[in-house]
């Protein structure tokens, strides 16, 4: 099985197309090739380091709700 988690940019550095998100206390560089216009701020669903696509904050904030009803993940302070 598959999971892409939502998490929010940090940093992004558009020479290399990269940017850092954080979900909770972790943060994680990703690559940003795969989708356009994002801003810091913005939140990307991501998978195996890249970026997939964006996505509201309400649908971010319920995905990652779901998830930790599920146990999959633990309860994240965004």
């Amino acid at each position: 099985m598959c999971l892409a988690l939502p998490a929010r940019v940090v940093a992004i550095n558009e020479q290399t197309d990269m940017a850092t998100v954080a979900l909770g206390e972790v943060k994680k560089e990703i690559s940003l090739a795969l989708v356009e216009d994002v801003k810091i701020d913005d939140f990307v669903l991501i998978h195996v380091g890249y970026a997939l696509n964006k996505v509201s904050p309400e649908e971010a904030e319920l995905t990652l709700q779901l998830f930790a009803e599920a146990g999959l993940t633990e309860e994240l302070q965004q």
